[in-house]
């Protein structure tokens, strides 16, 4: 019993794949698709076909051999009745049965059929005749009232015709009434053999279905190369396309002969002639652009490191002069830093454009590395009002991982936190997973719509321009960011929702495993911030305080 569930249920799924695989070859094949259709009308088109021909063929030769029939009979009778009118019997029993004996040898040499006989009709007749094989059980009660009501037709029914194996053949029945002077009506039958006629019925039938089904395959046959012909270039037009998207720029599709398929390939080739051209172009104006952004950040640091020593120089004897000079020589000092900055995430930018990145990896604990960032950020935290809540419920294991990259990210992250935290505080939470570690940044800002997340990551891209920066950042932090994450093989993804802040989380993956699963640190928030405490043991500096609510402003990119 167990066997043959087991078989059933192996058979279930066997069929449930085969469904399965054909219902995706009929969507992803044009070739398959088409020949199913066509095979499918053209298999109607013949059913139909062959039944009408079968059915007309089958009357035909019904109504042929009926009528065949019918004269044959006609043809007996009136020969027996010629013998029977011509005759005196006189009453004498034995005149009568030797002129029946007279109508049955001149009915078997007029028929063609030797299954007749010869029955009265009425009390008057004398004694009739039948043929050997011949029987009276094959003259219906119908027939004979027929037979005898009207002398002037003939009469007919189908009959089943048995041998003397006990095998059935098709016939006919056809009755005719016979009239002998001073004896009485008789009833001719003679029962005719159509098995002749159903073999000849049989072979044109299967003839039909023979020819239908060779009609059929032969039809496939013509659609399915008559499908290459056409489907080919388009597959292969398919083909050079995708591999032209994947980078290969030198693929070009054979053009042969003037129909329109030769015109979809000149088409693609001076397409792909054209794109080409352009992508060198612009291949070549992109270096050109990263050479530039390079050289010039190269070439701007000897004078940026003479204006700089300069404008600390100032900016430390800025008490002597007076306060509109101070002030000058303050924001010179700001500015010359920012610059200083901008300078060197361009110069970083130009080598992720240039391809030219490199990990410098080591094993560090992400946990320690983004505590260590946590203490290190609270004095810029402390000047913003704004308390920094570090959990870490995971992520202690060392990891693969380039600690400098990291915190740029983590830095770049949590001072977008302060910025844009209006005040609220910004929980850091880290934790891990069997194949990732992630850290989260979460801030209870403005916020940002759906529509600014995701250009949160474009270079000097920002959700309010008209808002100042206080940390002064130059509007790549976060693309670069991006990148580092990138190439660490991992994610950097955001979440906000306006009125509810933001939270940007960086998932790593542990060596060599690929991400896959639930993110160690979730991307939507479930809890409030206000809430983690209470699950958590948050670490704070002694003397830190949660500072009170304040309307929220909004969130960008620094």
């Amino acid at each position: 019993m167990t066997n043959t569930v087991a078989l059933a249920n192996a058979a279930v799924r066997g069929a449930r794949g085969g469904g399965h695989r054909m219902a995706q070859l009929w969507r992803q094949s044009l070739r398959f698709r088409t020949m199913v259709i066509a095979l499918a009308l053209t298999s109607v088109a013949v059913l139909v076909t062959c039944v009408a021909m079968a059915l007309a063929v089958q009357n035909n030769l019904w109504e042929s051999r009926k009528d065949q029939a019918l004269k044959d009979a006609g043809r007996a009778a009136n020969s027996a009745q010629s013998m029977l009118s011509s005759a005196d019997t006189q009453g004498n029993r034995t005149a009568l049965t030797g002129l029946m004996r007279d109508v049955s040898v001149q009915v078997q040499s007029v028929s063609a059929s030797p299954l007749y006989g010869v029955i009265p009709l009425d009390s008057q007749a004398g004694l009739g005749f039948t043929q050997t094989g011949f029987s009276q059980d094959l003259v219906s009660d119908q027939l004979t009232q027929r037979v005898a009501k009207d002398a002037t037709k003939q009469w007919w029914q189908p009959v089943a015709l048995h041998d003397a194996d006990g095998s059935v053949r098709a016939g006919i029945l056809v009755g005719q009434q016979l009239s002998v002077p001073g004896a009485g009506t008789y009833a001719l039958y003679i029962a005719y053999d159509l098995a002749d006629t159903e073999q000849t019925l049989v072979l044109v039938q299967s003839s039909l279905w023979i020819a239908g089904i060779v009609l059929v395959a032969l039809i496939g046959v013509i659609a399915w190369f008559s499908l290459r012909t056409v489907v080919q270039p388009i597959t292969e037009a398919a083909e050079s396309s995708a591999r032209f998207a994947g980078g290969d720029f030198d693929v070009r599709l054979p053009v042969r002969g003037q129909d329109e398929l030769a015109t979809l390939g000149r088409s693609f080739n001076a397409m792909a002639d054209s794109i080409e051209a352009q992508i060198k172009e612009l291949g070549e104006l992109s270096l050109v652009q990263q050479r530039f952004v390079s050289d010039v950040s190269h070439e701007l640091r000897t004078p940026l490191t003479t204006i700089r020593l300069a404008a600390e120089m100032l900016n430390d004897r800025r008490e002597e002069f007076d306060p509109t000079t101070a002030r000058t020589a303050e924001l010179l000092q700001a500015q010359v830093h920012r610059f200083d900055t901008l300078l060197a995430d361009l110069l970083e930018i130009s080598r992720y454009d240039a391809g030219s990145v490199q990990l410098e990896t080591e094993a560090v604990s992400l946990a320690h590395l983004a505590e260590d960032l946590v203490d290190e950020m609270r004095p810029l935290a402390e000047t913003h009002d704004t308390e920094l809540r570090f959990v870490a419920p995971g992520g202690h294991t060392p990891v693969d991982l380039d600690p400098r990259r990291v915190r740029r990210v983590l830095r770049n992250l949590i001072g977008n936190a302060i910025e844009h935290g209006e005040g609220h505080p910004v929980v850091i939470t880290v934790d891990s997973s069997q194949n990732a570690v992630a850290v989260g940044v979460r801030d209870q800002g403005m916020g940002m719509t759906p529509e600014d997340a995701e250009r949160v990551f474009d270079r000097f891209w920002r959700a309010d321009p008209s808002r100042k920066r206080t940390i002064g950042g130059t509007g790549l932090g976060l693309s670069i960011a991006l990148g580092d994450a990138r190439l660490h093989r991992g994610t950097l993804t955001v979440w906000s929702q306006p009125g509810e802040g933001t939270n940007f989380v960086l998932i790593l993956p542990r060596g060599s495993r690929p991400l896959d699963g639930a993110s160690p640190v979730p991307l939507e928030p479930v809890e409030a911030i206000a809430e983690i405490g209470v699950t958590t043991a948050p670490i704070v500096q002694p003397g830190d305080q949660a500072q009170p609510e304040s309307p929220a402003h909004g969130q960008e990119e620094s």
